[in-house]
């Protein structure tokens, strides 16, 4: 009888386990990729500063994030940097006024269906790592033929899933990596100092807690205070020469005394001296 030689069963399934082997780590590489750029996105989508000079917590935040597992990760992300339209926004305590702090928050917002399904996508996303990791021999018989062939079934579905996750995420990197483009931009900005350093808004509001008025007035009072008082003109004069940028037409005040009274931070008291009325302030009790 001639034809083609016929392969012996243990070649054949040798080679079909061979090729399993292949395509589960194919499959286990994608999700590393896919761990590592949500690691990325967990360290890097929250951005703060405190401190003089200001001193940022970036290191510590991606310390924190190559630890967490893949589940973590999902759960850190949902709610932070992907959120739902009916979240409401989580209020975080105020610095105190006596420390210069910054923080920016990116975020892709959702709508709470478009939410859910995303949540209820990466949590079986979650359970398909740990079945592939941990379970996988389990599940298909690769000492048969018919086993092999199965798992490779599997696994082709297996990675077909994890590569659309992770062309998603790639997606929610680079809408990440836009926003921080643009916040890098407006950092280098006159209008950034002005917000962080001076508390001046764009718009030319102050946030005087955060101005570097307020904090120039309340250096001047400890240097200068006379029984817990200081004279307004006396710290004006103190403050322009060490502090030469820190005046009060930055502010929109005319003068001294409207910093002081607009502030709403200090108490103002006139007294007599000289023949002359002046004015005298000191920081109110916090």
């Amino acid at each position: 009888m001639t034809g083609l030689p016929i392969q012996p069963i243990d070649e054949e399934l040798q080679t079909l386990q061979r090729e399993v082997q292949r395509m589960l780590g194919r499959c286990l590489l994608r999700l590393q990729q896919y761990e590592q750029l949500m690691k990325a996105i967990v360290a890097h989508h929250e951005i703060s500063a405190s401190g003089s000079p200001l001193e940022s917590n970036q290191a510590e935040r991606i310390a924190d994030a190559a630890n967490k597992t893949l589940g973590t990760l999902v759960g850190t992300l949902l709610g932070t940097y992907v959120t739902s339209g009916d979240q409401d926004e989580v209020a975080e305590p105020d610095a105190p006024d006596n420390i210069i702090s910054f923080k920016m928050k990116m975020s892709l917002r959702m709508s709470a269906e478009d939410f859910d399904t995303t949540q209820n996508d990466l949590k079986e996303l979650v359970l398909l790592r740990n079945n592939l990791v941990h379970h996988f021999i389990d599940q298909h018989d690769l000492w048969s033929l018919d086993g092999c062939r199965g798992a490779q079934e599997s696994l082709v579905a297996a990675y077909s899933r994890v590569d659309q996750h992770f062309e998603q995420l790639r997606g929610w990197a680079e809408h990440m990596d836009q926003a921080r483009r643009l916040a890098a931009e407006f950092a280098q900005s006159d209008a950034f100092r002005d917000l962080v350093i001076n508390g001046i808004a764009p718009d030319g509001s102050v946030d005087w807690p955060a101005a570097g008025i307020v904090r120039a007035l309340r250096e001047a009072a400890d240097q200068l205070a006379v029984d817990e008082w200081t004279p307004v003109a006396t710290a004006g004069r103190w403050i322009a020469e060490r502090y030469p940028d820190q005046l009060p037409a930055k502010y929109g005040c005319s003068s001294w005394r409207q910093v002081v009274h607009e502030s709403r931070l200090f108490e103002l008291r006139y007294r007599e001296v000289n023949g002359q009325r002046a004015a005298w302030y000191r920081p109110k009790e916090t």
